[in-house]
């Protein structure tokens, strides 16, 4: 299943990729080089990744879900 959304998504990505590659090659004219606008377009996209990591990070145990690696208090079996 996730296998198959991030081929989706990388075949999204390549597609958009193929027609921004196309346009450009179509361009009348080159653009001229506006440093701001490149740094923002560089920095931009990885700050907004790490921040919305940042806000959706949950360490183990903190939220009420059983940490996978801790061993079991509770595991079914009788003291009898």
């Amino acid at each position: 299943m996730k296998l198959a959304g991030v081929v989706r998504l990388w075949a999204l990505a390549l597609a958009i990729s193929a027609v921004l590659a196309a346009a450009g090659e179509r361009w009348p004219a080159p653009l001229p080089l506006q440093p701001s606008l490149v740094w923002s377009l560089v920095w931009l996209p990885p700050l907004g990744m790490g921040l919305w990591l940042l806000v959706r990070w949950r360490l183990p145990g903190g939220s009420g879900v059983p940490d996978p690696g801790a061993p079991d208090p509770d595991r079914g079996e009788s003291i009898d």
